[in-house]
């Protein structure tokens, strides 16, 4: 019987984007059963169409080249430039995209489902979404996440 992973992911954002997908497709390589539960915000990354972005905003992790005083990051404009440079930093490095892995994903068949109740509440259309995707409630999930051998929440 292989290991199972349950992931929540509910963080919208491009550094958020990438931890569940990286995880997700290293289980599946190394023979997993592995699902993703996209909740609220975490529903934009199963758009056909992304456009995320990062916020240096709240996130005094983020590494920048130079200090930014928390004033300076409500300039209209920074976040563009941090998501600018987070994905030059990325393609530099030779990290794959968020649409490369979370096609990896469904290639290795990682279940991505979508809760349905934030379908509901935010009038997502399912046609938005990419295919090779389901749809469930919390009940569904956590029926899998109950004898998974790991679960996380991002």
């Amino acid at each position: 019987m292989p290991k199972k992973l349950a992931i929540i992911a509910s963080k919208g954002t491009l550094d958020g984007a990438y931890p569940p997908f990286l995880l997700a497709s290293t289980a599946a390589a190394l023979g997993f059963e592995a699902k993703i539960f996209f909740t609220f915000y975490g529903l934009q990354l199963l758009n056909k169409e992304l456009s995320l972005k990062v916020s240096p905003l709240g996130n005094p992790a983020m590494p920048m080249p130079v200090p930014v005083p928390s004033i300076v990051q409500v300039l209209p404009g920074l976040q563009g430039f941090a998501t600018w440079m987070m994905k030059r930093k990325l393609k530099k490095k030779g990290v794959a995209s968020v649409e490369q892995l979370r096609e990896i994903c469904i290639e290795s068949g990682v279940e991505l489902i979508a809760c349905q109740m934030t379908v509901d509440l935010f009038d997502f259309k399912h046609e938005d979404f990419v295919d090779g995707i389901s749809s469930g409630g919390a009940a569904t999930f956590l029926e899998f996440a109950s004898e998974a051998d790991i679960t996380l929440y991002i």
